[in-house]
C-alpha cells in the first residue's frame, strides 16, 4: 500500500470522519475542532442536498481564501439575515445594498476583493443553467485559483478533484514525499495518481490534513512534535 493511502488511514483513525463541507443551515456538531460547531455532519456524504446548499459551499470557497472558517462562518451567517443563498438574490442584494453587503462579509477580510470575486461566481454559477462545470470554465472566473476550484469542484459536484493548501505543502513536504516548492498542479497529479480513493476519501482526506495541520503545522518549525506521522519521514 503507498504512503499515501497509509497516511490516509492513519489520519482517519485518529480523527475519525470530519464531516465536511459544513452546512450552516444543518444541526450538526464539530467532531474534532474547538470554535466553530455548525454544520457538520461526519459520515454522511449527501450534501449538497439541494441548489441552495450548493450555492453556500461555491461561496464559502470563495469567502475562505486567506482566512479562517470560524471567519467564514461568521460571514455566512450575517450574509444568511439578508438573503438566501441563492445567486440571483445575492445579485440583486449587491446592486442595491452594496454597504450592507460588505460589512456582512467584513469578518473574512478582504471584503471589498471578495465582494467582487461573490459577484464574479454568482453571474458565472446563472451560467451555467444547472451545469457541472469543467475545472478549466471555473478557474476562468476571476478570483477563483486552483484551490477555490478543486474545492467547489470536490466538495459541491463530487468530483474527484484533490484539493491542495497551504499544510498539505507543510506535511507532505515535512515527510520528504513533496518539495516546498513543487507548483499546486504537481502535488495534485501526486496525490490523485497515488492515493486509491473515491470521492468520499478525497474530501475526508483533505479535511484531515487541515485538522492535523492545525495542530502540528500552524507554527514552525512545522512538524516537530508530529508523533502521528513520523514514521512516514524520508
Amino acid at each position: 500500500m503507498d504512503d499515501y493511502d497509509l497516511i490516509y488511514k492513519k489520519l482517519l483513525k485518529n480523527y475519525s470522519n470530519q464531516g465536511w463541507w459544513p452546512s450552516i443551515g444543518f444541526d450538526g456538531k464539530n467532531p474534532t475542532k474547538t470554535g466553530v460547531i455548525k454544520g457538520y455532519h461526519p459520515g454522511f456524504y449527501e450534501f449538497p442536498r439541494n441548489t441552495t446548499e450548493l450555492f453556500e459551499i461555491i461561496i464559502g470557497a470563495i469567502l475562505t481564501q486567506n482566512t479562517s472558517w470560524t471567519s467564514v462562518e461568521k460571514s455566512l451567517i450575517n450574509l444568511r439575515e439578508y438573503i438566501n443563498f441563492d445567486a440571483q438574490e445575492l445579485l440583486d442584494f449587491s446592486k442595491n445594498n452594496e454597504n450592507k453587503f460588505k460589512e456582512a462579509i467584513k469578518p473574512a477580510g478582504y471584503y471589498n476583493q471578495k465582494f467582487n470575486y461573490l459577484i464574479n461566481i454568482s453571474e458565472f454559477y446563472l451560467s451555467l443553467n444547472g451545469n457541472t462545470p469543467s475545472r478549466e470554465e471555473i478557474l476562468n472566473v476571476k478570483g477563483v485559483g486552483n484551490e477555490t476550484a478543486d474545492s467547489i469542484l470536490l466538495y459541491g459536484y463530487g468530483e474527484k478533484q484533490f484539493v491542495i493548501d497551504a499544510y498539505t505543502k507543510r506535511i507532505f513536504s515535512y515527510l520528504g514525499l513533496i518539495k516546498e516548492k513543487d507548483s499546486y498542479l504537481k502535488i495534485k497529479n501526486l496525490f490523485e495518481e497515488n492515493f486509491n480513493g473515491d470521492v468520499k476519501d478525497f474530501q475526508e482526506y483533505h479535511a484531515l490534513i487541515v485538522e492535523h495541520g492545525k495542530r502540528h503545522y500552524s507554527k514552525k518549525p512545522y512538524g516537530v512534535n508530529d508523533k502521528l506521522l513520523n514514521n512516514f519521514k524520508k
